[in-house]
Protein backbone atom coordinates (compact mmCIF):
# COMPACT_ATOMS: atom_id res chain seq x y z
CA UNK A 1 0.00 0.00 0.00
CA UNK A 2 2.72 2.36 0.97
CA UNK A 3 4.84 2.22 -2.26
CA UNK A 4 1.49 2.34 -4.22
CA UNK A 5 1.08 5.58 -1.96
CA UNK A 6 4.60 6.84 -2.72
CA UNK A 7 4.03 6.53 -6.62
CA UNK A 8 1.11 7.88 -6.75
CA UNK A 9 2.31 11.46 -4.52
CA UNK A 10 5.26 11.65 -7.13
CA UNK A 11 3.05 11.88 -10.31
CA UNK A 12 -0.15 14.23 -10.58
CA UNK A 13 -1.66 16.06 -7.64
CA UNK A 14 1.58 15.64 -4.98
CA UNK A 15 0.04 18.62 -2.62
CA UNK A 16 -3.44 17.95 -2.61
CA UNK A 17 -3.26 14.38 -1.49
CA UNK A 18 -0.82 15.28 1.05
CA UNK A 19 -3.41 17.85 2.63
CA UNK A 20 -6.32 15.47 2.19
CA UNK A 21 -3.87 12.83 4.68
CA UNK A 22 -2.65 15.51 6.84
CA UNK A 23 -6.40 16.55 7.43
CA UNK A 24 -7.37 13.20 7.85
CA UNK A 25 -4.07 12.77 10.66
CA UNK A 26 -5.31 15.78 12.36
CA UNK A 27 -9.04 15.35 12.38
CA UNK A 28 -8.50 12.02 13.63
CA UNK A 29 -6.01 12.93 16.31
CA UNK A 30 -8.14 15.47 17.04
CA UNK A 31 -10.80 12.81 17.80
CA UNK A 32 -8.83 10.90 20.03
CA UNK A 33 -8.19 13.64 21.93
CA UNK A 34 -11.20 14.68 22.54
CA UNK A 35 -11.87 11.32 23.85
CA UNK A 36 -9.22 11.03 25.82
CA UNK A 37 -9.84 11.92 29.57
CA UNK A 38 -8.42 11.39 32.91
CA UNK A 39 -11.24 11.32 35.12
CA UNK A 40 -12.16 9.96 39.27
CA UNK A 41 -11.40 6.84 38.08
CA UNK A 42 -7.65 8.01 37.33
CA UNK A 43 -7.91 6.15 34.26
CA UNK A 44 -5.77 5.99 31.61
CA UNK A 45 -3.06 7.54 34.27
CA UNK A 46 -1.27 10.24 33.65
CA UNK A 47 1.19 10.42 31.97
CA UNK A 48 2.32 7.14 30.71
CA UNK A 49 -1.51 5.83 30.04
CA UNK A 50 -2.16 8.89 28.26
CA UNK A 51 1.16 8.53 26.18
CA UNK A 52 -0.18 5.12 24.78
CA UNK A 53 -3.67 5.85 24.04
CA UNK A 54 -2.55 8.92 22.14
CA UNK A 55 0.23 6.73 19.99
CA UNK A 56 -2.37 4.72 19.34
CA UNK A 57 -4.47 7.30 17.97
CA UNK A 58 -2.02 8.52 15.55
CA UNK A 59 -1.56 5.27 14.42
CA UNK A 60 -5.85 4.58 13.63
CA UNK A 61 -5.87 7.97 12.47
CA UNK A 62 -2.85 7.32 10.05
CA UNK A 63 -4.38 4.47 8.58
CA UNK A 64 -8.03 5.62 8.34
CA UNK A 65 -6.28 8.63 5.97
CA UNK A 66 -3.93 6.79 3.62
CA UNK A 67 -6.53 4.35 3.01
CA UNK A 68 -8.95 6.74 0.39
CA UNK A 69 -5.46 7.41 -1.69
CA UNK A 70 -4.73 4.09 -1.54
CA UNK A 71 -8.27 3.11 -2.92
CA UNK A 72 -8.23 5.03 -5.37
CA UNK A 73 -5.38 3.66 -6.66
CA UNK A 74 -7.14 0.64 -6.81
CA UNK A 75 -4.87 -1.08 -4.24
CA UNK A 76 -7.23 -3.30 -2.63
CA UNK A 77 -4.30 -4.73 -0.01
CA UNK A 78 -5.14 -1.43 2.16
CA UNK A 79 -8.54 -3.62 3.47
CA UNK A 80 -6.02 -6.15 4.75
CA UNK A 81 -4.34 -3.24 6.62
CA UNK A 82 -7.36 -2.18 7.90
CA UNK A 83 -8.23 -5.55 9.46
CA UNK A 84 -5.00 -6.04 10.71
CA UNK A 85 -5.40 -2.66 12.64
CA UNK A 86 -8.62 -4.22 14.13
CA UNK A 87 -7.07 -7.31 15.11
CA UNK A 88 -4.21 -4.89 16.82
CA UNK A 89 -7.19 -2.94 18.86
CA UNK A 90 -9.15 -5.66 20.05
CA UNK A 91 -4.98 -6.89 21.62
CA UNK A 92 -5.66 -3.66 23.09
CA UNK A 93 -9.08 -4.29 24.33
CA UNK A 94 -7.74 -7.60 26.22
CA UNK A 95 -4.59 -5.60 27.33
CA UNK A 96 -6.76 -2.53 29.19
CA UNK A 97 -9.06 -5.99 30.29
CA UNK A 98 -6.00 -7.36 32.35
CA UNK A 99 -4.34 -4.57 33.65
CA UNK A 100 -8.14 -3.39 35.24
CA UNK A 101 -8.45 -6.61 36.18
CA UNK A 102 -4.50 -6.98 38.41
CA UNK A 103 -5.76 -3.13 39.71
CA UNK A 104 -8.81 -4.18 40.33
CA UNK A 105 -7.64 -6.93 43.66
CA UNK A 106 -5.59 -3.71 45.09
CA UNK A 107 -9.22 -1.69 45.32
CA UNK A 108 -10.98 -1.43 48.66
CA UNK A 109 -14.18 -1.47 46.56
CA UNK A 110 -13.66 -3.59 43.85
CA UNK A 111 -14.77 -2.25 40.12
CA UNK A 112 -16.33 -5.86 38.90
CA UNK A 113 -15.68 -7.59 35.60
CA UNK A 114 -18.78 -5.93 34.20
CA UNK A 115 -17.19 -2.78 34.93
CA UNK A 116 -14.14 -3.99 33.53
CA UNK A 117 -15.66 -5.07 30.22
CA UNK A 118 -17.10 -2.37 29.50
CA UNK A 119 -13.87 -0.27 29.70
CA UNK A 120 -12.11 -2.18 27.67
CA UNK A 121 -14.88 -1.66 25.26
CA UNK A 122 -14.81 1.53 25.00
CA UNK A 123 -11.27 1.79 24.54
CA UNK A 124 -11.23 -0.59 21.58
CA UNK A 125 -14.45 1.34 19.54
CA UNK A 126 -12.85 4.66 20.60
CA UNK A 127 -9.63 3.60 18.03
CA UNK A 128 -12.34 2.69 15.36
CA UNK A 129 -14.51 6.37 15.69
CA UNK A 130 -10.59 7.38 15.06
CA UNK A 131 -10.33 5.64 11.73
CA UNK A 132 -13.74 6.58 10.53
CA UNK A 133 -13.45 10.55 11.04
CA UNK A 134 -9.60 10.07 9.56
CA UNK A 135 -11.22 7.77 6.83
CA UNK A 136 -14.10 10.65 6.05
CA UNK A 137 -12.46 13.37 6.22
CA UNK A 138 -9.49 12.41 3.58
CA UNK A 139 -12.10 11.28 1.60
CA UNK A 140 -14.21 14.37 1.46
CA UNK A 141 -10.59 16.12 1.06
CA UNK A 142 -9.80 14.03 -1.88
CA UNK A 143 -12.92 13.79 -3.87
CA UNK A 144 -14.18 17.65 -3.14
CA UNK A 145 -11.82 19.75 -2.05
CA UNK A 146 -10.03 20.83 1.34
CA UNK A 147 -12.83 23.01 2.30
CA UNK A 148 -15.30 20.32 1.98
CA UNK A 149 -12.82 17.70 3.99
CA UNK A 150 -12.91 20.76 6.82
CA UNK A 151 -16.65 20.93 6.86
CA UNK A 152 -16.74 16.90 6.72
CA UNK A 153 -13.72 16.57 9.38
CA UNK A 154 -16.04 18.92 11.58
CA UNK A 155 -19.32 17.02 11.27
CA UNK A 156 -17.36 14.29 12.23
CA UNK A 157 -16.40 15.47 15.28
CA UNK A 158 -19.40 16.15 15.91
CA UNK A 159 -20.68 12.55 15.75
CA UNK A 160 -17.78 11.02 17.90
CA UNK A 161 -18.77 13.74 20.77
CA UNK A 162 -22.34 12.38 20.17
CA UNK A 163 -21.25 8.85 20.73
CA UNK A 164 -18.04 9.15 23.18
CA UNK A 165 -20.41 8.75 26.15
CA UNK A 166 -23.57 6.69 26.87
CA UNK A 167 -26.51 7.19 29.28
CA UNK A 168 -26.07 7.30 32.85
CA UNK A 169 -28.65 5.83 35.64
CA UNK A 170 -30.85 9.35 35.50
CA UNK A 171 -32.35 7.72 32.10
CA UNK A 172 -33.72 4.54 34.24
CA UNK A 173 -34.09 5.17 37.48
CA UNK A 174 -35.28 8.05 39.97
CA UNK A 175 -32.68 8.50 42.95
CA UNK A 176 -33.97 9.30 46.30
CA UNK A 177 -31.86 10.05 49.90
CA UNK A 178 -33.03 7.36 52.23
CA UNK A 179 -32.87 6.30 56.11
CA UNK A 180 -29.93 4.05 57.46
CA UNK A 181 -31.78 2.37 60.54
CA UNK A 182 -30.09 -0.21 62.52
CA UNK A 183 -32.48 -2.16 64.57
CA UNK A 184 -30.90 -4.26 66.71
CA UNK A 185 -28.10 -6.71 64.26
CA UNK A 186 -30.65 -5.87 61.28
CA UNK A 187 -30.04 -3.11 58.61
CA UNK A 188 -32.25 -1.01 56.60
CA UNK A 189 -31.88 1.63 54.49
CA UNK A 190 -35.45 2.60 54.16
CA UNK A 191 -37.60 -0.24 54.36
CA UNK A 192 -35.32 -2.62 52.30
CA UNK A 193 -33.13 -5.28 54.30
CA UNK A 194 -29.39 -4.86 54.00
CA UNK A 195 -27.79 -7.30 55.87
CA UNK A 196 -26.81 -8.36 59.65
CA UNK A 197 -24.48 -6.61 61.87
CA UNK A 198 -23.84 -8.42 64.59
CA UNK A 199 -20.80 -6.06 66.70
CA UNK A 200 -22.30 -3.57 68.78
CA UNK A 201 -19.21 -1.62 67.61
CA UNK A 202 -19.80 -1.63 63.72
CA UNK A 203 -23.75 -1.06 64.41
CA UNK A 204 -22.43 2.38 65.89
CA UNK A 205 -20.30 3.51 63.11
CA UNK A 206 -23.20 2.61 60.78
CA UNK A 207 -25.34 4.59 62.92
CA UNK A 208 -23.26 7.75 63.23
CA UNK A 209 -21.89 7.76 59.51
CA UNK A 210 -24.14 5.31 57.40
CA UNK A 211 -25.97 6.77 54.22
CA UNK A 212 -28.56 4.58 52.01
CA UNK A 213 -29.83 5.55 48.73
CA UNK A 214 -32.72 4.18 46.94
CA UNK A 215 -33.23 3.95 43.19
CA UNK A 216 -36.21 3.54 41.35
CA UNK A 217 -36.72 2.18 38.19
CA UNK A 218 -38.64 4.08 35.99
CA UNK A 219 -40.03 0.29 33.27
CA UNK A 220 -39.24 -2.72 33.66
CA UNK A 221 -35.87 -2.71 31.27
CA UNK A 222 -34.50 -0.27 33.66
CA UNK A 223 -35.51 -3.20 36.79
CA UNK A 224 -34.00 -5.61 34.86
CA UNK A 225 -31.05 -3.66 34.54
CA UNK A 226 -30.60 -2.81 37.95
CA UNK A 227 -30.71 -6.12 39.04
CA UNK A 228 -27.76 -6.71 37.15
CA UNK A 229 -24.62 -7.54 39.59
CA UNK A 230 -21.92 -5.62 37.65
CA UNK A 231 -24.03 -2.57 37.34
CA UNK A 232 -25.05 -2.20 41.20
CA UNK A 233 -20.74 -2.98 41.66
CA UNK A 234 -20.09 -0.03 38.97
CA UNK A 235 -22.73 1.75 41.65
CA UNK A 236 -20.76 1.44 44.62
CA UNK A 237 -17.18 1.58 43.31
CA UNK A 238 -18.18 5.54 41.83
CA UNK A 239 -19.86 6.45 45.06
CA UNK A 240 -16.67 4.99 46.83
CA UNK A 241 -14.28 6.31 44.69
CA UNK A 242 -15.37 9.86 44.97
CA UNK A 243 -16.53 10.12 48.37
CA UNK A 244 -14.41 7.71 49.78
CA UNK A 245 -15.12 4.60 51.87
CA UNK A 246 -14.82 4.62 56.09
CA UNK A 247 -13.04 0.98 55.66
CA UNK A 248 -10.07 -0.94 56.07
CA UNK A 249 -9.19 -4.39 54.37
CA UNK A 250 -10.40 -6.74 56.41
CA UNK A 251 -13.71 -5.17 58.04
CA UNK A 252 -16.42 -7.28 56.08
CA UNK A 253 -19.38 -5.47 57.73
CA UNK A 254 -18.72 -2.22 56.55
CA UNK A 255 -18.26 -3.25 52.93
CA UNK A 256 -21.01 -0.89 50.60
CA UNK A 257 -23.65 -3.41 49.63
CA UNK A 258 -26.44 -2.62 46.89
CA UNK A 259 -29.47 -4.99 47.69
CA UNK A 260 -32.83 -5.41 45.59
CA UNK A 261 -36.60 -4.71 46.93
CA UNK A 262 -37.59 -8.44 45.74
CA UNK A 263 -41.04 -7.26 45.33
CA UNK A 264 -41.60 -4.54 43.06
CA UNK A 265 -37.37 -4.16 42.04
CA UNK A 266 -36.18 -0.92 43.74
CA UNK A 267 -32.08 -1.01 44.56
CA UNK A 268 -31.23 0.28 48.19
CA UNK A 269 -27.45 1.23 48.27
CA UNK A 270 -25.26 1.58 51.70
CA UNK A 271 -22.12 2.87 52.10
CA UNK A 272 -20.03 4.71 54.58
CA UNK A 273 -18.72 7.35 52.92
CA UNK A 274 -15.68 9.31 54.54
CA UNK A 275 -17.64 12.57 53.34
CA UNK A 276 -20.79 12.25 54.49
CA UNK A 277 -22.59 14.26 51.88
CA UNK A 278 -26.17 13.08 50.61
CA UNK A 279 -26.75 15.27 47.88
CA UNK A 280 -23.40 14.73 46.44
CA UNK A 281 -23.86 11.06 47.27
CA UNK A 282 -27.49 11.70 44.91
CA UNK A 283 -25.52 13.32 41.77
CA UNK A 284 -22.87 10.35 41.75
CA UNK A 285 -25.67 7.56 41.55
CA UNK A 286 -27.33 9.65 39.08
CA UNK A 287 -24.13 10.21 37.10
CA UNK A 288 -23.16 6.59 36.97
CA UNK A 289 -22.84 4.93 33.53
CA UNK A 290 -25.43 2.13 32.53
CA UNK A 291 -22.81 -0.80 31.28
CA UNK A 292 -23.77 -2.18 28.42
CA UNK A 293 -23.22 -5.37 28.89
CA UNK A 294 -25.66 -5.21 31.97
CA UNK A 295 -28.72 -3.50 29.69
CA UNK A 296 -31.29 -5.88 29.60
CA UNK A 297 -34.69 -5.48 27.67
CA UNK A 298 -37.42 -7.89 28.66
CA UNK A 299 -39.78 -5.86 27.08
CA UNK A 300 -38.52 -6.38 23.54
CA UNK A 301 -39.06 -10.14 23.69
CA UNK A 302 -42.31 -11.85 21.22
CA UNK A 303 -43.59 -13.10 24.21
CA UNK A 304 -43.92 -9.79 25.82
CA UNK A 305 -44.76 -7.72 23.23
CA UNK A 306 -48.23 -9.90 22.37
CA UNK A 307 -46.68 -11.71 19.83
CA UNK A 308 -47.48 -14.75 18.71
CA UNK A 309 -45.10 -17.52 19.10
CA UNK A 310 -43.18 -19.25 15.98
CA UNK A 311 -42.75 -22.82 15.76
CA UNK A 312 -40.12 -24.26 13.68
Amino acid sequence: MWEHLWTHLKSGQPHHVVYGIMLGVAFGLGSRLMMLRTDYRQYPTYPHGRIIHISLGVIAAALGAVAVPALYKKDFTAITFLTLAAQQFRDVRNMERQTLSKIDSMELVSRGSTYIEGIAMVFEGRNYLVILTSLLTSLASLSLGLPFGVVMGFLALLLVYRLKSGKSLSHIARVEIANVKVDGPDLYVGDIYIMNVGLSSNQQIIAERGLGIILHPVNPNAKATLSNLGQRQAILFDLSTILGVYRDDGEPALVPMAKLDIKDGRLAVFLLPQEKDAEKAKAVVQRVPILESAVRMPTEAGVNRGEERQHG
